[in-house]
């Protein structure tokens, strides 16, 4: 492509242009690696390249606004409502706040296993797939100076095949066809690979999850609680955890196609079912819990039928969205979401057994250091969350970006988010050190487990920053299919902060506990930014010679 002077190459529904190093309106706006077009040595210079555009609203702000935003309520309103359980359980009592928060945690990490591979790969996979499909059916097929009026000719979706992704590495594809299919409503259903693979898998890990926890009940809670806690405690634990395993069907299921919309960059539909989900879970707890006096089980029966609303919402959207039959049985690309949630697996089993052995030595020093720690968690993890609905924006952003090899989007939108989840950070830092200062009375009426929360209060809100970098970097990570990486770099990780949570926490107590998970958050903060700064893996582009692409200020497209 020629860079020799300004010109116009193609008009869509965005302005494309290409300009010299020259161009000095655009100056400001260049993602380049280095100003005077000479490659770098390091990426650490993300964390301030355009940091005075980082609250600007132009393309690139307004599309990550468009994705965190809903990506962060929806995020945020599950543990709410978990936060409106807590309350509700401490209405009736320590023990049950406790019971719950250990059935709770079983059921959260659990479910991470299975989760967290199946969400990150599926969003990756959708954003790549749709970007190359989008691109294949507006790009012109001939001439590089041209006017697209059209999209070309739309093949059939049954005489699509997968087989048309060419897979390059695990994360990464290219594609040779399109795949959509224009419906009776004039509207395009694309059929995309991942869709059906990603509902299958969820479907079928939702049932096996189920069985695991049925079935494991009692044993899963005399590991976490170390068969330390009273008869009642365990009793109800063993009865909230059997109902709320009853949906872990819907929850795999629900999360793979939040997965799926991710990928298509629409956060608006999974925040919309899932607020309608949690308000009815609110409604069904007070119902429940208080006129029908039917306590932890009642909490456990409102949960699970709010998880199967929120599916029944996602799927119907969902089908009316896409094709989710696939054309043949190997269009279930499931060794796809093998290889790399095969180590993305890796990666969640180290944080997730960091978190859980916090929470056992948390239930073995009784009932108040338990139900402590099940407040002060629910509070951290509440607002961290927050900084995900940015790790989503990046994975997604990043994901569309590297498969059309779009390097100076890359860039941009790195740097933004990064800029964006450490200011995020800070206000979290110090609206928490205010709110758990003086409003911690609201998650229950007993004085010494309030007492206990105060000593968590320096630690759930001054980690909020470390916290919001190392959640946002997961994201950027797999945006870029970084997932060797990342796994390899938790499970070492785990390996060193386990046995100094076990030592802080037998010599602290409590305070040793959030002592442990402080230095586990910034380590893998930390791991992430020297990825970045190395500029390796999939960062080595930022060695190479810098490319006369610039973004328009307007829409910051190529």
């Amino acid at each position: 492509m020629e860079t020799a002077k300004p010109e116009t190459v193609r008009m869509d529904v965005t302005k494309v242009r290409v300009v010299n190093q020259q161009d000095e309106s655009s100056s400001q706006e260049s993602p380049l690696p280095s100003s005077t077009g000479q490659p770098r040595k390091t990426g650490l210079h993300l964390f301030t390249m355009n940091a005075s555009l980082m609250f600007k609203l132009d393309r690139l702000g307004s599309e990550i606004i468009r994705i965190a935003i809903p990506a962060s309520l929806a995020l945020a309103a599950d543990p709410i409502a978990s936060l409106v359980d807590t309350a509700f359980m401490g209405q009736l009592g320590k023990t049950e706040v406790a019971a719950v928060g250990v059935s709770v945690a079983i059921f959260n990490q659990v479910s991470k296993i299975f989760i967290y591979p199946l969400v990150s790969v599926t969003t990756s996979f959708v954003a790549e797939e749709d970007a190359l499909i989008s691109s294949t059916i507006e790009e012109p097929k001939s001439g590089d100076v041209e006017i697209a009026k059209s999209p070309p000719p739309v093949e059939p979706y049954h005489k699509f095949h997968p087989d048309d992704l060419k897979k390059s590495n695990c994360g990464n594809i290219s594609m040779t066809n399109e795949c959509e299919n224009p419906s009776k409503f004039q509207t395009k259903r694309k059929y995309i690979p991942s869709v059906s693979s990603a509902l299958a898998v969820g479907a079928i890990l939702g049932v096996i999850q189920a069985i695991l926890l049925i079935c494991g009940a009692k044993f899963f809670i005399r590991i976490m609680t170390g068969g330390k806690p009273s008869h009642h405690m365990l009793l109800l634990a063993f009865r909230y955890l059997t109902v709320r395993s009853l949906g872990a069907p819907a929850v795999l299921l629900s999360l793979a196609m939040i997965g799926v919309f991710r990928g298509f960059k629409d956060t608006k539909t999974p925040l919309y079912a899932t607020v309608i989900g949690d308000i009815m879970n609110i409604i069904l707890d007070a119902i429940l819990i208080f006129v029908f006096q039917m306590g932890v089980s009642g909490a456990a029966i409102a949960h699970v039928i709010s998880q199967y609303i929120i599916t029944l919402i996602l799927f119907f959207r969902l089908v009316g969205r896409v094709h989710i039959i696939p054309p043949d049985a190997k269009s279930l690309k499931f060794c796809r979401f093998l290889e790399c949630g095969s180590m993305l697996l890796a990666r969640v089993i180290a944080v997730t057994g960091c978190m859980t052995l916090a929470i056992a030595l948390a239930s073995r020093q009784g009932d108040t250091i338990m139900a402590a720690f099940q407040i002060s968690n629910q509070v951290w993890m509440s607002t961290s969350l927050l900084a995900d609905g940015l790790a989503i924006a990046g994975q997604a952003l990043l994901a569309s970006a590297f498969a059309k090899s779009d390097h100076n989007k890359v860039v941009t939108a790195t740097a933004r988010v990064i800029q964006l989840s450490i200011a995020l950070g800070i206000c979290l830092t110090v609206l928490l050190g205010l709110f758990m200062r003086f409003g911690a009375g609201v998650f229950g009426k007993d004085a010494d487990v309030i007492a206990v929360v105060q000593k968590a209060v320096p630690f759930v809100a001054g980690l909020q920053t470390v916290n919001s970098l190392a959640f946002v970097f997961d994201g950027i990570n797999f945006g870029a299919s970084d997932y060797t990486f990342s796994a390899y770099s938790m499970v070492l990780l785990a390996t060193i902060s386990v046995p100094c949570m076990i030592y802080v926490a037998t010599k602290l107590g409590f305070i040793g506990i959030w002592i442990s998970l402080a230095i586990y958050m910034s380590l893998r903060t930390l791991v992430s930014i020297w990825r970045l700064g190395t500029a390796t893996g999939p960062w080595v582009f930022l060695r190479k010679p810098s490319s006369a692409l610039v973004y328009d200020s307007v829409s910051n497209d190529i």
